[in-house]
């Protein structure tokens, strides 16, 4: 595997040498906010798939534990490493995937379709492959593209509003409002009056919550064809496709040329190694990640890496206390995480769009990229991102002179 001297840098990403500086608040609230947002959005998934394997409750917590562990050492590792905020999660469509085929297997069996993705992931890494085919893509495609992906959780600031219309109002107007006098705090602002509304309305249950530590359960590996042919491979298509490549357009999108084949070799060594844990999948962030790279982290864009390692250390205490999982996620209202989510991406979307559309050769190639991933279209299991690249590039291939 590839490894990175300290004498490399990304665009706009300071040498190594310079004095680390105190983390400012905003810093720490975009990372507060990717982790949450990251967990709560899609933890429901996991216990599900888990579920579906007939886990038991010491298992889930071990799955939780390993998840938490890998996210939470390696995106603090590449961070510090990269100076670039690389920000990890778990495979959210690789946890629906298995919630639902993974009926019929045993336990051993899905730990062994685990470890068959994470070997392939871990050898895309080592081999380069997927770095060379993603600097391919041409910039305008890319912006596009992100877009796509971000569109539906700022769409959904909004439907939100249906239901809880006042809580969400009264966040956007302080985000708004902070954003003319206190621009670093906007989101924290929106955060505070969120967590405040849902307070004095009763719907936030802090009380519920129930502090427990995971613990870790070891599972040897069994193979089948169900699990290598059902599992194994389409776990690591819709990875690879549904989140790496989402997340290495968001990296690039906000300027950061981190080389991404030492990452995947990273993560995907990561995963061999926890995978008898639980751990099905960890990869790039694509949506949580655009909320730790914008402006609401960090006015410089070479110090957002410390909202990343923020956030990875938030992954740990996760990972600490995962039989507490649950009954964390039923603390936050469904409203509050969705209204967060659009408010901290609205900057990220916009800039997105205009990096799209700046110039007019690219503009229609760039729209059709756009459409076909916020559409949301999947074949053969595969996520719209990846169409929405087919469908971009063919159009740019075709309009260029």
């Amino acid at each position: 595997m590839r490894s990175w001297s300290f004498a490399e840098r990304t665009d706009g990403v300071v040498r190594s040498e310079q004095r680390v500086r105190m983390m400012p608040v905003s810093t720490l609230v975009s990372g507060f906010i990717t982790t949450l947002v990251g967990v709560v959005s899609s933890a429901a998934i996991v216990f599900s798939a888990a579920q579906a394997l007939g886990a038991s409750p010491a298992e889930i917590s071990s799955w939780i534990f390993a998840l938490g562990i890998g996210i939470g050492v390696v995106s603090i590792a590449l961070s510090w490493r990269t100076r670039a905020p690389i920000v990890l999660a778990w495979s959210t469509p690789g946890a629906a995937l298995l919630a639902a085929s993974g009926h019929g297997l045993s336990m051993p069996e899905a730990v062994g379709a685990f470890l068959l993705a994470a070997v392939l992931s871990l050898l895309v890494g080592v081999t380069g492959l997927f770095e060379r085919a993603v600097n391919l893509i041409p910039p305008a495609i890319a912006a596009a593209l992100l877009g796509g992906v971000l569109l539906r959780f700022g769409l959904d600031l909004f439907t939100t509003m249906r239901e809880q219309f006042a809580l969400v109002a009264v966040m956007l107007a302080g985000y708004l409002l902070a954003k003319r006098f206190l621009p670093r705090y906007a989101v924290l602002v929106a955060l505070v009056l969120g967590v405040a509304g849902t307070a004095l309305a009763g719907t936030l249950r802090a009380g519920e919550v129930d502090l427990a530590l995971a613990t870790p359960v070891w599972t040897w590996p069994e193979f089948s064809v169900h699990s290598v042919v059902g599992i194994a491979i389409p776990l690591f298509v819709i990875t690879m496709t549904s989140q790496n490549l989402p997340g290495v357009v968001t990296l690039r999108a906000h300027g950061y040329t981190t080389p991404i084949s030492p990452v995947l070799s990273w993560t995907g060594l990561a995963n061999v190694l926890l995978a008898p844990l639980g751990c099905f999948g960890i990869n790039l962030a694509a949506i949580t990640a655009a909320l730790a790279m914008g402006e609401e982290a960090h006015e410089d864009p070479a110090q957002r890496y410390k909202a990343a390692i923020t956030s990875g250390a938030l992954y740990l205490l996760i990972a600490v206390f995962g039989a507490t999982l649950a009954s964390l996620i039923a603390a936050f209202p469904g409203a509050l995480i969705a209204a967060l989510a659009g408010i901290g991406l609205l900057d990220t979307i916009g800039g997105s769009l205009a990096k799209a559309t700046a110039e007019a050769e690219d503009r229609t190639a760039a729209l059709i990229a756009f459409l076909v991933t916020a559409s949301g279209i999947t074949a053969f299991g595969i996520a719209s991102v990846f169409w929405g690249l087919v469908a971009g590039v063919l159009a740019h291939l075709i309009t260029r002179r």
